[in-house]
């Protein structure tokens, strides 16, 4: 039973109602956006060294160190919280802007603590707050632009609603993604920003998909039709829910491999913060643009007058006195045989051969198969046997 359902849907010829529940979509939204903010309110995000300035060392062949040891090794000369991080057994730590002469006091120390040498296992170097500055600009800059290139091509080969449906998506995602990105603690780095563009590209390829087929879907539609605008576009989201979940499964597994498998047991700790941004971000696009965008995008048509006098339509077709008098009949027919059914059987008294109703049916089964068997003809054995 459940394989069957699967196999059905796995085909697409299962039907789902997505467009006909806004409300559950939409309170689901609202709670993973609540949650999102909290964590942007409470941890926040931890810009890393390209945003806020500061000095980087890079240890290698250090596989036996720990995280304490380093942290420790590093704030007795340097001070503060440093921030440490470990990709195969060569440790990357920050720290605030350190002078050149904190700098090798700092290499130094850590050679004597974890027995490597200063000079071609320990790397410096320190990072300008202004470059920072110039890289977030710029990023508000590309974010702010596609955003505008994003609204005019939608407007144009679609419509407005459309497009503002794919921007409220959008928005969506980028809360979500980095609400989840603050409760993760992970520090935001230039990778992080091409992770938040990269699915800001990939929610509107899913948008543009289900967006193109509801056009297809919709576009015979006049007053007159016999289904409304968003029983169109439910059956649009359902032909292409299926391709939407494969597309996403196959573009996730690799991204999953890298957050979980390369930063875990492989220890690409650079990795990580480009791996959860696209992760998360992956998965919330591809529910933002079936689960969100579309019933917003539905909502929006069925305000436009042809499509609200359709549902009128559909409405008062659905309540005219012959079609009520014939959905009445059906009914009263489908009682009327019931009750000779029950009829019939409180009649009979005599048992039914279970063994003869089988006979009976292999027999009308074999003659509308093969044909009429040939009566015999008069004067055989047969009819003359008293």
């Amino acid at each position: 039973m459940m394989s069957g359902v699967i196999q059905r849907f796995m085909h697409g010829e299962l039907a789902t109602n997505i467009v006909g529940r806004p409300k559950l979509w939409y309170a689901i939204s609202g709670l993973l956006i609540v949650f999102s903010i909290a964590g942007l309110l409470i941890k926040g995000l931890h810009p890393g060294v390209e945003f806020t300035g500061g000095s980087v060392f890079t240890v290698e062949g250090a596989s036996n160190a720990s995280i304490s040891q380093v942290r420790e090794s590093v704030a007795e000369t340097a001070g503060g919280t440093p921030i440490v991080q470990e990709a195969g057994g060569n440790w990357r730590v920050t720290t605030h802007p350190l002078t050149p002469t904190e700098v090798s006091e700092v290499q130094q120390k850590l050679a004597a603590d974890l027995g490597v040498d200063a000079k071609t296992q320990i790397g410096a170097e320190s990072v300008g707050s202004t470059w920072g500055g110039d890289v977030t600009k710029k990023a508000w800059q590309a974010l702010v632009v596609f955003m505008i290139l994003i609204i005019v091509y939608l407007s144009v080969a679609f419509e407005w609603r459309m497009a503002l449906a794919a921007v409220a998506a959008l928005f969506h995602d980028l809360v979500i993604t980095a609400g989840v990105y603050a409760w993760s603690g992970f520090e935001v780095t230039p990778a992080t920003l091409l992770g938040f563009l990269t699915i800001l590209g990939y929610s509107l390829y899913d948008a543009v998909v289900v967006f193109d087929m509801i056009k297809e879907v919709t576009k015979p539609l006049n007053e007159n039709s016999k289904i409304s605008y968003s029983q169109a576009a439910n059956q649009a989201v359902s032909s292409t829910l299926v391709r939407s979940l494969n597309t996403s499964l196959v573009a996730i597994l690799p991204v999953a491999a890298i957050l979980f498998i390369g930063t875990t047991f492989l220890g690409a700790g650079t990795l990580k913060d480009l791996s959860l941004a696209l992760f998360v971000g992956m998965i919330v696009g591809t529910y933002s643009s079936l689960c969100v965008a579309t019933p917003m995008l539905v909502q929006l048509k069925e305000r436009e007058p042809v499509y609200a006098k359709l549902r009128e339509n559909i409405a008062r077709r659905e309540a005219s006195p012959k079609r009520q008098a014939r959905a009445a009949k059906t009914a009263g027919d489908e009682d009327a045989s019931e009750d000779d059914s029950d009829s019939d059987a409180d009649e009979d008294d005599e048992p039914v051969d279970s063994d003869a109703v089988a006979e009976a049916h292999q027999t009308v089964v074999k003659v509308v198969q093969t044909g009429p068997r040939n009566q015999p003809r008069k004067g055989t054995r047969s009819s003359r046997r008293p």
